[in-house]
């Protein structure tokens, strides 16, 4: 007879393998732009470890911080239909009404922006505002100002993404460099179907991201809220359209 009760999962056999899942299900996967770094960051460590083992243990120490930089923690999206969510973790710098990038084709007509700022302590990649089909890509060249002043939107390096939601709804998303940012990566092609919260992309050590909505969407954060990137829902989008 089995010593364990009807209904109950056996204890681990393996308290070592045991510990190893937990940990994977504690610590958030990395992304694969972050493997690069963190290899030359940790070959770096063991050379300077040589060396010095103080200066090994600092190189270790960036190599941790590098690492957790590039985390990808897996997010649940709201059930909900007809939401925005969020694109991105940070801080919600500026709601204002502005015109979509030039580059995309879009009507000079100005759209809510919610704007999201992104410390380098932030999760820095980026996720799909809602389930739909990418319609364009359209990256542009610029500056490297502060992500969170207001011409960051106008002047910096960027990479926008229209898509287009089921209801039929138009979404904008900008992805914005900052002051220390010098790479965007958007993993994304057009014409490609997506879910809502799904990791797109990344911009690498400081940013801001835009969401451009539709007309008649009902803003649901406000100024100095803090969102969670593919969780918090930042508008609701208006009634369902032909």
């Amino acid at each position: 007879m089995s010593a364990t009760s009807p209904g109950k999962p056996a204890p681990a056999s393996n308290p070592i393998a045991h510990a190893i899942e937990l940990a994977r299900e504690t610590l958030p996967p990395m992304h694969p732009a972050g493997r690069p770094f963190v290899l030359g960051g940790a070959a770096a460590a063991l050379l300077l470890r040589r060396f010095s083992k103080p200066l090994g243990t600092l190189g270790a120490l960036a190599t941790v911080a590098t690492a957790a930089f590039f985390r990808e923690p897996r997010r649940v999206p709201p059930s909900r239909p007809g939401l925005a969510i969020a694109s991105a973790d940070g801080l919600v710098s500026l709601i204002e009404d502005a015109v979509p990038p030039a580059e995309l084709g879009l009507p000079a007509e100005p759209r809510t922006r919610v704007s999201v700022f992104l410390s380098v302590f932030d999760v820095h990649v980026q996720r799909t505002p809602a389930t739909g089909v990418i319609e364009k890509i359209a990256y542009r060249p610029g500056k490297f100002l502060s992500a969170d002043l207001d011409k960051a939107s106008d002047d910096n390096e960027r990479n926008s993404v229209l898509m287009r939601t089921e209801d039929g709804h138009e979404l904008v998303v900008v992805q914005i460099a900052g002051l220390v940012a010098r790479r965007i990566v958007c993993q994304v092609s057009e014409g490609e179907q997506v879910g809502a919260g799904a990791t797109y992309g990344l911009i690498r050590f400081g940013s801001r991201v835009d969401l451009y909505l539709p007309p008649g969407s009902t803003v649901l954060v406000r100024k100095g809220q803090r969102t969670i990137g593919g969780e918090t829902p930042i508008a609701e989008l208006p009634g369902r359209s032909r």
